[in-house]
């Protein structure tokens, strides 16, 4: 499950941690808001440290379709249908900011891209009143679409209804753009503590961020850790966890070039690759699409294998190359969430809920946190951050929180009802396989990869949602906030922060 931007790279060099150094300000996570915060915080003269739990883009930078891009699905439509006007067009412009950025940044460090056109297209009727929709929503924000002819459409293989376009959008190697990102940041004198976890932070008194390898203190904290870890402000109750899968393959005739995705479900998202956007030798082709929400889907497996079916019966491809997940967060009301983390006096700063728009979205965010950190008043600021800043919650924000809850709700009683039903021991699980079982009242999760069978304690360690077992990835990911942990309990993402409790292993056949 390594992403073909990932593949074959070594891991990223980074610094020798110093356990008790004090910085202005540690940047925690390595990803696109990340590395954009603490390249810009050092260019401003700031003393910079970035730690990161793995390897720089370990997760959804590096594992995203590269697509930088204005034209943004439904993103835009949605948001006007419940928001003002304004607000939209802050978004399209705080979005407009960071895509300039990353094309400027990347120019300058070397990091090839080409510009694509952008579709946001129906797969049938079913779906066209949503392309006029969102046509309609970019044209009011100040972003040139246009609606695609039937000539325009001709040489695409697979089902179009309609489409709008946007031309000159950004197509890149994200994991290539963040390394570059890193080595910049590193040479500007940042500090940069890869396989480093962070396993919480502390703000009375001065600052602490905890690690591993030692604490490091600071006047200032960023969580850039795609949802933040500490649950001041309660942001995994008002983001929702998304996981979705790409498939890249060999691609056989040239009969297109575009940046598509689909207003419909199942969802489908296709872009070419090329040597002057990517890490190939020949095109690849990346279908993209099997989305879910994190830990509620009976098998991943089952809809990446319906996605591979797709792509087969309408796209000219050879051989399947690579396939990978990635996880992202959406607000209740589709605004990214960016500024200080409540309850922190001050001192913890954070961004979350992209959308899976992180491209644009991470750039900006960065651009906002770093005008706080130095201490720019409001005036002096772009009125799109003065904008998204001040919005207002309305009635369909509550709304659609309400219905995430509800969700959460339903799931977290699901999941212990279900571990209720089977105690152990069982049946020994075949390989790529995982059950959730009780014992002694307690779930525990049982799963066997690469011919070891592992047993966990399947209560997550956030807010006790019962795991279920990810067939595709093989992880235990819970259904309530979207924490993930490894088959032998090493936590990998979420607003958890701790591993799993490891029980015995060959557990209960």
């Amino acid at each position: 499950m390594t992403s073909l931007w990932k593949h074959g790279l070594e891991p990223v060099t980074g610094t020798t941690i110093e356990a008790g150094a004090s910085h202005e300000v540690v940047v925690v996570g390595a990803g696109i808001t990340g590395l954009s915060t603490a390249l810009m915080l050092v260019r401003s003269g700031f003393d910079v440290a970035l730690v990161e739990k793995g390897d720089v883009a370990e997760l959804a930078t590096g594992s995203n379709t590269g697509k930088v891009s204005l034209l943004q699905g439904t993103t835009l439509s949605g948001l006007r249908r419940h928001h003002p006007a304004r607000l939209v067009r802050a978004y399209v412009e705080a979005n407009r900011t960071g895509a300039e950025w990353v094309a400027d940044t990347a120019r300058e460090l070397g990091v090839p891209a080409t510009r694509r056109t952008a579709y946001t297209y129906a797969q049938d009727a079913g779906g066209v009143r949503a392309v006029g929709d969102e046509h309609a929503a970019a044209t009011e924000a100040g972003v040139e679409t246009r609606i695609v002819g039937v000539d325009e459409m001709a040489q695409v293989p697979f089902p179009i209804a309609r489409a709008v376009a946007l031309d000159d959008q950004l197509a890149l190697d994200p994991a290539r753009f963040a390394r570059a990102l890193a080595a910049a940041f590193v040479a500007e004198g940042g500090r940069l503590h890869t396989r480093t976890p962070v396993r919480r932070v502390s703000v009375t008194g001065t600052p602490t961020v905890h690690t591993d390898a030692g604490d490091l203190s600071a006047h200032r904290v960023v969580l850039a850790t795609a949802t933040p870890i500490m649950d001041r402000g309660l942001y995994f109750a008002k983001t929702s966890g998304l996981r979705s899968s790409c498939v890249s393959f060999a691609l056989e005739g040239d009969a297109f070039d575009g940046m598509y995705l689909s207003t419909d479900d199942p969802s489908r998202s296709i872009r070419v690759v090329r040597q002057a956007d990517g890490p190939v030798d020949a095109p690849q082709l990346i279908v993209g699409g099997a989305g879910h929400p994190v830990g509620r889907e009976d098998s991943a497996l089952t809809l990446v294998d319906e996605l591979v079916a797709w792509a087969r019966q309408h796209l000219p491809i050879g051989e399947e190359t690579h396939r990978w997940s990635a996880q992202d967060y959406r607000s209740h009301n589709l605004v990214p969430f960016v500024g200080t983390l409540p309850r922190s006096l001050g001192r913890v700063s954070f961004a979350t809920g992209y959308a899976k728009w992180g491209l644009t979205n991470g750039p900006a965010a960065a651009m906002r946190l770093v005008s706080e950190l130095r201490g720019e008043k409001r005036r002096d600021r772009p009125r799109w951050m003065t904008v998204i800043g001040t919005r207002l919650t309305v009635p369909a924000d509550l709304a659609q929180g309400a219905v995430e809850n509800a969700s959460v709700a339903r799931e977290a009683a699901r999941g212990w009802a279900a571990a209720e039903s089977t105690a152990v021991p069982v049946p020994r699980p075949g390989d790529g396989d995982g059950i959730v079982a009780q014992r002694s009242g307690r779930p525990v999760g049982i799963s066997t990869t690469d011919g070891v069978t592992r047993a966990v304690d399947a209560v997550c360690p956030h807010l006790g949602g019962v795991l279920s077992w990810n067939d595709l990835e093989c992880t235990w990911d819970c259904p309530l906030h979207a924490s993930r942990f490894a088959a032998d309990g090493t936590r990998i993402e979420g607003p958890a922060v701790t591993d799993l409790r490891r029980l015995d292993d060959g557990a209960q056949a």
